[in-house]
């Protein structure tokens, strides 16, 4: 299991060796590259040297134990840490998403219900927004659609973290994210009580560090300006300034408005349109590996129902884990770290298992 974990250590030691010369750092983008996969690899080198050091140390107070029974009592204990040791590094070595300590361009968009879903499509950004705030992360608003009622037709928010450590990535936690969600209230619209069901769609793209990463032709893209408009479609303002970009190739089409500036919303688009350029990349890679992706809980399925908030019960259920909560309220107000270390758990299982075979 562990004939990979010496090759990683050489990798290790030659990053840290390319990172301790300054040249290094006249380019950003290789500098930032080399920095992100040595946090990958700090944890495993942690893992395998405290590890090999409980090794050492079971197999010296085995030894000693035979010739005096004080030693004796320190082999269990021993023996217990270095077999947790040895579980960690297990888990470390599981591949990891080379995506996982990106930065997360997020989407919501209120789907079947009119006007309680752009409600509920709020709701969900506002549990996004509180969850980033809990994890220290910060967030923006990329471009937003307002409906009548105050809610979201849609809205699209990046999310940037602190870390470069891929397990405490905003991707590694919120690409599990992607998918229908259903909820079942009584609407504010809804003069008789009645449970309504309605739904949002929520999009999980990574976000692309430098623009260079992703190679986009000018030929490839097809660009339209026109009038931004509010609720309802009234414009709200009299320049073209919004503007929709379309790349060809792919039959991606990203549009911004919410900047007065025609440039800003056209710097703002390029950016979305990156990420999700990235993210058809990869669906391209798990497209041609599919036992990979049947093993993960993430899935690019934008129809897949993953998730139910039922309001009358306060309960919170995530249908591909199984996991059931009664505390929709706080998870509304952003307590959603238990939701996702379901998901992440049950990836981890699944990853774990695959490595056995």
């Amino acid at each position: 299991m562990f004939e990979s974990v010496q090759g990683l250590l050489d990798e290790h030691a030659e990053i840290q060796k390319q990172l301790s010369d300054p040249a290094v750092y006249q380019d950003q983008a290789l500098a930032r590259k080399l920095g992100r996969r040595s946090a990958q690899l700090n944890g495993i080198v942690e893992a395998y040297n405290r590890w090999k050091q409980l090794g050492d140390d079971l197999e010296a107070a085995e030894e000693m134990a035979q010739e005096d029974p004080d030693f004796a009592a320190e082999v269990p204990v021993l023996k217990e840490g270095h077999e947790s040791a040895q579980e960690k590094l297990r888990r470390l070595l599981i591949p990891r998403d080379p995506n996982d300590a990106r930065n997360v361009i997020l989407e919501i968009k209120g789907g079947e219900g009119g006007d309680e879903a752009a409600l509920f499509a709020a709701d969900l950004t506002r549990m996004y927004t509180r969850y980033a705030e809990s994890k220290g992360w910060k967030t923006e608003v990329l471009s937003s659609t307002e409906s009548d009622l105050g809610g979201y037709k849609d809205i699209q928010i990046a999310v940037k973290g602190g870390s470069s450590d891929p397990a405490e990535g905003v991707f590694a936690h919120l690409k599990y994210e992607g998918g229908v969600h259903r909820v079942q209230r009584v609407p504010v619209t809804e003069s008789q009580g009645r449970i309504h069901t309605s739904a949002a769609g929520v999009l999980v793209f990574p976000e692309v560090d430098e623009p260079e990463e992703i190679e986009i032709s000018a030929n490839d893209l097809k660009i339209d300006v026109y009038r931004s408009s509010g609720p309802g479609g009234q414009s709200v303002n009299t320049t073209d300034s919004a503007v929709r970009i379309t790349h060809l190739p792919t039959g991606i089409v990203v549009a911004m408005q919410n900047e007065k500036s025609q440039l800003q919303n056209r710097e703002a688009a390029m950016r979305v349109l990156r990420s999700r350029l990235l993210a058809h990349q990869q669906e391209q890679i798990d497209a041609e590996n599919a036992e990979a992706r049947k093993s993960q809980v993430r899935t690019m399925d934008r129809s897949e129902r993953i998730r139910t908030y039922n309001y009358p019960e306060n309960r919170i259920a995530d249908h591909r884990t199984g996991y059931k909560a009664y505390n929709l309220d706080a998870v509304m107000d952003g307590d959603l770290g238990p939701v996702i270390q379901s998901c992440i758990d049950m990836d981890e299982q699944h990853r774990l298992e695959a490595l056995g075979e």
